[in-house]
């Protein structure tokens, strides 16, 4: 009695239950068909778990999308006819905001400058300090380039000279 029941594998296990039966030419392709297949529940898992967070996040985008139109709608009315303080308020804060970031650039352009000029090797010293050799070696190959060609052109316009 005990050799007729049939064992079944463990929900997700790699085993394949053993036949009573061995000499079963079906049963023993099917299990090496069994054991030489993939195991594909880590990717169907993965794209399962994928399709679930993004019905989610689509669900979440909807209602913000559907919210903000129903606000914009009921508060229309009080922008409208409260504009006339929110457009000078837009201006002057926007105003504000651009002469503070003026003001700033300013001062660390400055305080940069001068700690440039002073040797204290701020951020970026060497880039501009290679800029600079690298303009001066270039002025330099110019110069020599134009004193050759203008000596070469100075000879032909008068040969006797």
């Amino acid at each position: 009695m005990a050799s007729d029941i049939q064992h079944r594998p463990v929900y997700g296990s790699t085993t394949v239950p053993r036949s009573t039966n061995i000499n079963n030419p079906v049963a023993s392709f099917l299990r090496q068909l069994q054991s030489k297949a993939p195991n594909h529940s880590g990717q169907l898992f993965g794209l399962l778990a994928f399709f679930i967070s993004g019905g989610i996040i689509l669900l979440l985008t909807g209602i913000t999308v559907t919210a903000f139109v129903l606000g914009f709608i009921a508060f229309l009315p009080i922008i409208i006819i409260s504009s006339p303080i929110w457009i000078p308020l837009f201006l002057l804060v926007t105003g504000f905001l651009s002469l503070a970031g003026m003001v700033f650039g300013t001062a660390a352009l400055i305080s940069w400058t001068y700690r440039y000029f002073k040797g204290m090797h701020p951020v970026g010293s060497d880039q501009v300090d290679y800029a600079r050799s690298r303009i001066f070696d270039t002025a330099a190959h110019v110069k020599d380039y134009a004193g050759v060609y203008f000596h070469g052109k100075q000879k032909d316009a008068a040969p006797g000279a």
